[in-house]
């Protein structure tokens, strides 16, 4: 006699109230959330309010939560018997507690690859954009001021020398976008890369110290961590070339502010373009806007239809994993599908 076919549990998820406006319409295009239509087994809806720090009051009820901006705390998830994921809408983690996620069985995953594209993209942009002086240019007209214009002679990427910081998939995504624009070979800082695997891609591993020494443009692609935290500091930055460039897509805990700011008002650097901040978000004018060799932008560089798209289907395969028992992508705490706790939540929720 043939077996009927296993029935998926019901699953929920829920995503939070930030994706949306108040007349609860997505403030964006595409959130992926196409891939739910083939798994009726699983349901969504957003949270009814925004708030900062997700609360236990939140997640009651639901088996997976995807999150934009609030912090995951270990108030957060204080009440989590049902609860079994966390999706990071993005690649960073640090506004969420890992180990209280995993002391209290729940899975934290983020969109691994889903960024890559974009955020290597807006990079070569702003690459561009500093090195031909497009803002102060753009200024020139907008003031009437055109006879200034040989003031700003710009550079070109070619014979210029790009060092990332992290050789993930953001970074590797750059350098192959890169390919073509008679760069010279591009060098990596990244303790957890091999040399082997470095040249395999192109790409010569060198330490940090000569990574500024050498760069005409620095790229930080590395997560915020308590390793991480203050990496580019005043010592680091006088290492820098004068005519070298820092681009910060990471996190802004990553470069000290301080130091930063008066390398730049000192133009002890050329430039740099910056995508987050120490304190996020930015809500009066940064010091930074005040400086004509920096480019901003407030977390949001990379966003494009595109990417929410992406990252969206992403979150949302990663939550149809785990309803129909399966690891999902991008998981940063393995270490809970070992916990006795976690799988019989698993078991008695999904299988």
């Amino acid at each position: 006699m043939t077996q009927a076919p296993h029935k998926p549990h019901p699953f929920h998820v829920e995503l939070t109230a930030d994706f949306y406006n108040a007349d609860a319409t997505s403030r964006y295009a595409d959130l992926g959330l196409s891939v739910f239509h083939n798994y009726p087994h699983i349901t969504h809806k957003a949270f009814a309010e925004h708030r900062k720090q997700i609360d236990p009051d939140q997640m009651r009820g639901c088996q997976g939560v995807i999150v934009l901006t609030p912090h995951v705390t270990a108030q957060s998830v204080s009440d989590a018997n049902d609860l079994l994921a966390i999706g990071r809408f993005g690649v960073g983690y640090d506004s969420v507690d890992v180990k209280a996620c995993t002391e209290a069985d729940v899975v934290v995953f983020i969109t691994a690859g889903a960024v890559d594209r974009p955020v290597a993209e807006a990079c070569v942009g702003w690459m561009i954009g500093l090195t031909h002086h497009m803002r102060a240019k753009d200024n020139l007209v907008r003031t009437g001021r055109w006879d200034d214009r040989s003031k700003f002679m710009g550079r070109e990427l070619r014979d210029r020398t790009l060092g990332v910081i992290g050789l993930g998939g953001i970074a590797k995504g750059l350098l192959n976008l890169l390919k073509g624009w008679g760069m010279n070979p591009p060098i990596a800082f990244d303790p957890f890369i091999t040399p082997a695997d470095a040249k395999a891609i192109g790409v010569h591993l060198v330490s940090l110290e000569e990574l500024l020494k050498t760069a005409d443009f620095v790229s930080i692609h590395c997560p915020l961590t308590e390793k991480t935290r203050g990496l580019i500091g005043r010592n680091e930055l006088a290492m820098m070339k004068r005519e070298a460039y820092l681009l910060n897509t990471a996190r802004g805990g990553i470069v000290d502010e301080d130091a930063l700011y008066e390398a730049l008002q000192g133009h002890r650097i050329a430039g740099a373009a910056l995508d987050c901040f120490a304190e996020e978000p930015v809500t009066h004018p940064h010091r930074f806007g005040a400086l004509d060799n920096v480019l901003l932008a407030p977390h949001s560089i990379a966003w494009t239809d595109e990417l929410f798209r992406d990252i969206g289907r992403a979150a949302c395969q990663g939550m149809v994993d785990l309803s129909l028992g399966k690891k999902p992508r991008g998981v940063v705490n393995p270490q809970v599908f070992d916990r006795p706790g976690f799988q019989k939540k698993w078991d008695r929720l999904c299988r």
